[in-house]
């Protein structure tokens, strides 16, 4: 469907220029019409001077002369008197009904006779004075007509300009253009980034900039469509277990059988409220979701956490430590940093640390105050060339005995970036694995 033109950027700007072009160009037509008009009356003044001052200086006007400026058609009138103001010679157009004065004003004046208004030029010499006259509406009208001329070439190039001041506009919108159908040929899901070639660059960093959040959109929905598919491949199998488990019990005779159907749906039970608690942890720790910034303390913040997984270590028989000996006040989520520090603890405890320590502290190491959270484990640990792929969702451990959802360190690493953190994994001084939550600076609380 059509847009009014005013409604398109080519429109408004061709409407900006040519509200600009149409003023300049009165502007400059209007400059050149006085400008030639004063320049036309200054040549008409400059042949009166100089057709007086012939005259004065020739003893008598010959036959030539005379027929010549006795010619109805000629616009001047001369006429030359003596000093006792006998009429010498006169040549009057038609339409002059009486002459010019005897008593002439020397130079330049203007009079009326027989109803017009006349340019006169006088000049004396010993013996008579020579008038020179011409009516002011034929030399304003000659004047009118040479500033007239000036102006054609103006009001004859102004609709060439305009046509190519549209057609100029198009051409440097065409970029933008394309980036328009670009992004309505695409589907509902499209997300492929829109062209940038050509781009005017005070447009290109709008595209660019839009670029770069549909990249990030793009990326979160692949996240999204993995995480609900790992999700659902995850839960088919402990949904399943349950559904045995509970024929086992719906089968089990009363007593010590049933008992022990109940007992192993109950822990079904228990594994998938944790992998469902897992899964919401690590969705409000994706990319995208609102993170919550409030005043906290990271040493007691560990305290919490360790005090979470003691009763755990105390089971397995697993010595726990923590080292966060001041304060430490920054801005975060406390709930998805106690989190992950759980997690970090847990998994340590879980697969077969005797010894875990934690500390919470400033970076000695890094930016001068920058908090450091680091869990050591004289463990098993993880091989270097499998350290960073133990980040992936759903990516357990080794150890098949260990129980466990494979999203501990996912969601670990995922509300570290949300905090404006990072995690690492490297050798543990205790034999085992050693795992930090680092800050790049001092936060403010």
């Amino acid at each position: 469907m059509a847009k009014p033109l005013l409604s398109t950027l080519r429109g408004r700007l061709f409407a900006l220029l040519a509200v600009l072009g149409a003023v300049t160009a009165l502007a400059v037509g209007g400059a050149t019409y006085v400008s030639v008009r004063a320049e036309a009356d200054q040549l008409f003044d400059y042949q009166l001077r100089q057709t007086a001052l012939s005259l004065r200086d020739q003893g008598r006007v010959d036959g030539d002369d005379a027929a010549t400026l006795a010619d109805p058609s000629l616009d001047y009138v001369v006429q030359i008197w003596s000093l006792q103001g006998l009429e010498l010679y006169s040549s009057r157009p038609q339409g002059m009904t009486e002459p010019l004065p005897a008593r002439a004003v020397l130079g330049f004046s203007n009079l009326r006779l027989g109803g017009q208004d006349w340019r006169v030029f006088s000049a004396a010499t010993p013996l008579r004075v020579v008038q020179v006259a011409q009516p002011l509406a034929v030399r304003q009208k000659l004047a009118a007509l040479a500033a007239l001329r000036s102006v054609v070439p103006v009001a004859v190039a102004l609709p060439l300009v305009a046509w190519a001041v549209w057609w100029l506009i198009g051409v440097s919108l065409a970029p933008l253009s394309r980036v328009v159908q670009a992004a309505q040929a695409g589907g509902a899901n499209a997300l492929d980034a829109l062209p940038t070639a050509g781009l005017p660059g005070e447009i290109a960093p709008l595209v660019e900039a839009f670029n770069g959040l549909l990249g990030r959109l793009s990326a979160a929905f692949d996240t999204q469509r993995s995480f609900v598919a790992d999700a659902a491949h995850e839960l088919r199998s402990p949904l399943t277990a349950l559904k045995l488990q509970l024929g086992l019990l719906r089968d089990a005779a009363p007593g010590e059988q049933q008992d022990a159907a109940i007992a192993r749906l109950r822990g079904g039970i228990d594994r998938a409220v944790h992998l469902v608690e897992q899964l919401l942890a690590l969705a409000r720790a994706e990319p995208g979701a609102a993170a919550t910034r409030l005043p906290l303390d990271l040493a007691e913040l560990a305290r919490q956490a360790v005090g979470d997984v003691q009763p755990l270590a105390d089971k397995a028989g697993v010595s726990l430590a923590l080292t966060a000996p001041d304060p430490l006040p920054l801005t975060g989520d406390p709930q998805a940093l106690r989190g992950a520090l759980r997690n970090l603890i847990d998994n340590a405890v879980k697969y077969g640390a005797r010894t875990v320590q934690v500390s919470a502290s400033r970076n000695p190491g890094g930016p001068a105050g920058a908090p450091l959270l680091r869990v050591d484990d004289d463990g098993p640990g993880i091989p270097p060339e499998q350290r960073e792929r133990v980040f992936d969702r759903f990516q357990r451990g080794e150890d098949a005995s260990v129980e466990g959802s494979g999203l501990g360190l996912a969601i670990v690493r995922a509300a570290a970036r949300q905090q404006g953190a990072d995690v690492s994994l490297a050798d543990s001084p205790l034999g085992g694995l050693r795992a930090e939550i680092q800050w790049p600076a001092e936060p403010r609380a």
